[in-house]
């Protein structure tokens, strides 16, 4: 019940943002953006308390964020060459939906304390998140292999990372929000989102099944299989 409610009041204020946007006369659609942002993730940390993971399930959770983090740091140098979304869709693989979501918007979070924070923060927290949280939600069903790992990878990347994050950047620049000066900068993104695409999916081909044996070994000693996962 305390879930629900939570959630319904995450929908209202989320609701009650939205009408002022339309009503209000003085617009800030970057504020507005985080705003609503903010509160989309809310339903994902509440249903994700609520499920109670033990402190085995949170300590590898932490870990596999912590990888996340590392692999975008270690290439600081090569812009969108970042094996960080393959890491986040890993461990969606073997450990849910939900703490695929997680892994992604607390890897996004994190390393932004070594590539700086500001507004863009939150776009990329939900987009990395909801990559995990859309793979969990895909290999609860299909087997993952080279190709199904690598194929969505890329997919997910390319789609669902790329059209969230080029979004603030359309917040930063276009000061006169028009379809032809929002399509530009959307356009102008393509490139970016297709070599992170691109990066993601060779790296789930060449390591992606390895990186899951042995997470799932960690998952068959500690019993840590949580109730969205694909091993579940």
């Amino acid at each position: 019940m305390k879930r629900l409610l939570a959630i319904l009041l995450a929908l209202i204020s989320l609701t009650a943002v939205l009408i002022w946007m339309m009503t209000s006369a003085t617009k800030s659609y970057l504020l507005i953006s985080l705003i609503i942002l903010v509160l989309s993730m809310l339903p994902f940390f509440i249903t994700f308390e609520k499920s109670r993971p033990s402190a085995r399930e949170l300590a590898l959770i932490s870990g596999i964020t912590a990888i996340a983090v590392v692999s975008r740091a270690v290439f600081y140098l090569l812009p969108q060459v970042k094996p960080i979304a393959a890491v986040v869709i890993i461990g969606a693989v073997c450990m849910g939906a939900k703490a695929g979501y997680m892994i992604g918007a607390f890897s996004a979070f994190i390393s932004n304390f070594i590539f700086g924070q500001g507004a863009h923060t939150p776009f990329q927290m939900v987009a990395l998140g909801l990559v995990g949280f859309i793979s969990g939600l895909i290999f609860s069903k299909v087997k993952p292999d080279k190709i199904t790992l690598s194929a969505t990878g890329f997919l997910l990347t390319f789609i669902v990372y790329g059209i969230i994050a080029d979004t603030s950047t359309v917040m930063f620049m276009v000061t006169d929000f028009n379809i032809p000066a929002i399509v530009s900068v959307y356009a102008a993104g393509v490139p970016f989102s297709f070599v992170f695409a691109l990066t993601t999916a060779v790296c789930l081909y060449v390591f992606g099944e390895q990186f899951i044996i042995k997470l799932e070994r960690i998952n068959t000693k500690f019993g840590l299989y949580m109730e969205d996962s694909y091993a579940k």
